[in-house]
C-alpha cells in the first residue's frame, strides 16, 4: 500500500495543475476581453473628442449669398479645416439666412433645434450688423441719414449683446469669432466713418469677453477691384468670399 501512495499523491497534483490551467485560461479570456473593451470604448471616447462643432450665425453672408459655388465663406472655412486639421473633424452647422437682422438672430436661437446646436457646439461664428445698417437707412447707403444710423447703432449694440449673453449662458466653454462689418462701397468716405464707427462697437464689445475673438473684414477689400470680388453691390463672389475664410483662419488659432 506505500508503494502506491506516490501515484495517488501525483494524481492529485496532476489534477490541482489541471484546475490551476483552467482558471488561467479562463483568467486570460476575461483579460483579453476587458482589454478589448477598454480599447473599444476609449477609442470611441478618444473619436467623439476630437469632433468639433462649429455653429454659424448670421445673415446673408454668412448664408454665402452670391457665390457661384454656393460655399460662401463658411464652406470655404469648412474645406480650409478638413486640410489643415483633418484629425479634428472640424463641423460647421450653418444658420445664416438671408435677410437677418441682429433681432432675427436673436429671435432665431429660441427655437429648440438652434438651441440644441448652441448646447452642443464647441466654437461659434457670429456675422451680423450688415443689414441693421442698410434697412435703419432705407434699404442702401445713399443718401445717409444721420439720425436714423446713430439710433439703429444703439438698438444693434443691444441685440448683439444679447446674441453674446445667449451663447454664454448656454455654453460658456466654447468660443466665439465675432467678424467686423466691412463697407462695400469702398470710395464712399462718409460711409467708412459710419462702418468704423458700428466696428468700433463690435470691436469692444469682444475686448470685453476673452473667450471672443474680433476678426476685422473691412479692409479686405480696399483698393481692390470690385467686379473681381463682388457678385452684387453688397455681396462678396466666390473669390471675396475666400477672402474672408482666409482671414479666419488667419485670425483664429483652431
Amino acid at each position: 500500500m506505500r508503494l502506491q501512495q506516490p501515484s495517488i499523491i501525483s494524481t492529485r497534483k496532476g489534477t490541482f495543475t489541471m484546475k490551476n490551467k483552467i482558471y488561467l485560461l479562463a483568467g486570460l479570456i476575461l483579460l483579453g476581453f476587458g482589454i478589448y473593451l477598454s480599447i473599444t470604448f476609449l477609442g470611441e471616447e478618444k473619436k467623439a473628442e476630437s469632433n468639433q462643432s462649429i455653429v454659424a450665425f448670421g445673415d446673408s453672408l454668412t448664408y454665402g449669398y452670391g457665390d457661384e459655388t454656393e460655399e460662401g465663406y463658411i464652406g470655404r472655412l469648412q474645406t480650409k479645416l478638413d486640410r489643415t486639421f483633418p484629425e479634428k473633424n472640424y463641423t460647421i452647422t450653418n444658420h445664416g439666412v438671408y435677410g437677418f437682422k441682429s433681432s432675427d438672430v436673436l429671435q432665431q436661437m429660441l427655437k429648440p433645434e438652434v438651441a440644441q446646436d448652441i448646447k452642443n457646439a464647441d466654437m461659434f461664428i457670429v456675422y451680423i450688423g450688415t443689414n441693421d445698417l442698410l434697412k435703419s437707412n432705407g434699404g442702401d447707403l445713399y443718401p445717409l441719414h444721420h439720425e436714423k444710423l446713430v439710433e439703429a447703432k444703439d438698438i444693434y449694440e443691444d441685440k448683439l449683446n444679447g446674441i453674446l449673453e445667449t451663447l454664454e449662458t448656454a455654453n460658456s466653454d466654447a468660443p466665439v469669432i465675432l467678424l467686423g462689418l466691412y463697407n462695400p462701397y469702398p470710395d464712399g468716405d462718409q460711409i467708412e466713418k459710419y462702418i468704423d464707427h458700428w466696428n468700433n462697437s463690435i470691436r469692444k464689445k469682444a475686448a470685453e469677453d476673452k473667450n471672443i475673438t474680433y476678426i476685422s473684414t473691412n479692409e479686405l477689400f480696399k483698393g481692390k477691384n470690385k467686379k473681381q470680388y463682388f457678385a452684387d453691390s453688397l455681396h462678396p463672389n466666390g473669390k471675396g468670399y475666400e477672402m474672408i475664410a482666409d482671414r479666419i483662419m488667419e485670425g483664429f488659432s483652431f
